[in-house]
């Protein structure tokens, strides 16, 4: 796409409404893409892949001609377009051009499942909703991206709880907006990038979604001193030499960017607000990686930091050389300076790797705040929203239990935990047992005969030092060792979900 292309007139919402309705009466959905595309296709399109679904849409039809026209950017016939839109209102209001005796669209406009079975549609720049930021090798810097695969992982880690207020920070499309917008009072939305606050507004007209409160601006400079019980992040977190491309490099040098989010994200949350950001972070020559994150979080924030995956400086590089299309000259000189640039920034740095993964900050107020940072590569069960708010209200019941409160407790067995035994065929014991949850981060840890025994009768029923006391009788050891060396143990499957306190027995009326 040119950039006299990127920079012409966008659409205008005023009568988005009579637009979803045609894309709705067509199926013009994900599961209507799904159907008539079949999953091969539909999969493909997520690696910027398009050939099996023009393959699939190469009958007549209406949804055929709308996901021609959308979704894979190839000009339909007049009639075939009238037959399907309200036509004269598209041109008009900027949907789209006729050329002749074809029309062609002007935007990308995907469909997109919501949480509940919404039908959502995200507006973005012409080849950029297919693929993610695949689409984009090439384009100019202010392009403008649809739904990929971090946006989505985002939208699946928040907490959806209602609030009054929440605070999309870069929103680009606008697809954190409008998941917010389904269970926030007030959602206000920031850019740099002033052509991405006018696709925020489509996607979100188009979706049937309230319109957002939108502002220009870096980083928080929008909002001022305002505060918000949710923030959200999907920022231009790569660590690059330079801010060649708006829509990905952050601008500042290293991980800067990410750093001045997290540390700044405090002072703007209510109490008991939630933070979530995607980031990028560099592991240092001489530092260990743990401590470098554990300096961003803002004072007053308990934070749960996932590292989800590391690559080295040359993978690194590469794969974002990749994203801006310069792979198709990797035999060229100006590839190779490019990647020279990345290595010298990197070596300027002392960066030996770099890190991607999720910062969810809570606004505690705690003393001693809660901070969790862990590596975590392994499939997750999206969306995780429940998974984290649990895991910080696992936090708050922790920091109020010494001992002596945890083994008067009582405590279940989370859903969905199973118990796996380990050992040679035959033999009469295994060698070790592990428990696995099948839910939310689905971790697995290895326990002791107590520890499986103690989850095992882990019912609500009794208090952990009575299971306690009689898992002693029956392996003929001192209930007072046992008492005072197993809270620890009980504290880990608590911290990580495999053990829940139990709710508490209302009491019964008297009389």
């Amino acid at each position: 796409m040119s950039t006299t292309s990127q920079t012409a007139s966008l659409p205008v919402p005023d009568r988005a409404d009579r637009l979803r309705d045609a894309l709705l009466a067509a199926d013009f959905t994900a599961d209507g893409l799904l159907e008539l595309l079949g999953a091969p296709a539909y999969a493909a399109l997520a690696r910027s892949e398009t050939v099996p679904a023009l393959r699939a849409t190469r009958a007549d039809g209406p949804l055929a001609t709308l996901v021609r026209l959308f979704l894979l950017q190839r000009p339909v016939a007049y009639d075939r377009a009238r037959a399907v839109l309200p036509l004269d209102e598209a041109l008009a209001d900027g949907w789209a051009v006729r050329d002749g005796d074809e029309v062609r669209a002007t935007v990308d406009v995907r469909p997109y499942g919501g949480p509940e079975g919404q039908d959502w549609f995200i507006v973005s720049d012409l080849g950029c909703a297919v693929g993610g930021a695949g689409g984009a090798s090439g384009r100019g810097e202010g392009v403008v991206l649809g739904v990929g695969g971090a946006s989505t992982t985002l939208a699946g880690i928040t907490v959806r709880t209602p609030v009054g207020s929440a605070l999309d920070l870069g929103t680009g499309s606008g697809i954190q907006a409008l998941h917010a917008a389904q269970h926030a009072t007030r959602v206000t939305a920031t850019d740099l990038n002033p052509r991405a606050l006018e696709f925020a507004r489509l996607t979100l007209a188009l979706s049937g979604a309230p319109a957002a409160d939108l502002r220009a601006g870096s980083l928080f400079e929008p909002v001022a001193s305002e505060t918000y019980d949710l923030i959200v992040s999907n920022p231009p977190f790569v660590i690059s030499p330079g801010a060649r491309l708006t829509y990905r490099d952050g601008g500042m040098g290293g991980d800067d960017l990410c750093r001045s989010l997290v540390q700044q994200a405090g002072e703007r949350l209510n109490d008991g607000g939630f933070a979530h950001f995607l980031a990028n972070w560099q592991h240092v020559e001489g530092e260990e990686w743990q401590e470098r994150l554990r300096s961003w979080v803002p004072r007053g924030c308990d934070a749960w930091i996932v590292q989800r995956e590391v690559q080295d400086v040359t993978q690194y590089a590469e794969l974002w050389l990749r994203d801006a299309g310069d792979h198709l000259d990797a035999g060229g000189e100006a590839y190779a300076a490019r990647y020279e640039a990345w290595l010298d920034e990197f070596e300027a740095r002392r960066t030996r790797a770099v890190g991607f993964g999720w910062i969810t900050l809570r606004k505690s107020g705690a003393a001693e705040p809660s901070v969790v940072i862990e590596e975590w590569p392994h499939p997750v069960e999206q969306p995780l929203g429940d998974a984290v708010r649990a895991h910080f209200a696992r936090q708050d019941y922790l920091r109020t239990r010494d001992d002596a409160a945890l083994l008067a407790d009582r405590f279940v067995l989370a859903p969905e935990v199973v118990q796996e035994q380990v050992g040679l065929p035959g033999a009469e014991d295994p060698e070790h047992v592990v428990l696995r949850q099948n839910r939310g981060m689905r971790r697995a840890t290895r326990v002791d005969a107590v520890g499986a025994g103690f989850a095992g009768v882990c019912d609500g029923t009794l208090a952990a030092g009575r299971i306690l006391d009689a898992i002693a009788q029956l392996m003929g050891e001192d209930p007072v060792l046992l008492r005072d060396r197993t809270p620890r143990a009980i504290r880990l499957l608590v911290e990580e979900g495999f053990l829940e306190p139990a709710p508490e027995t209302p009491t019964p009326p008297a009389g």
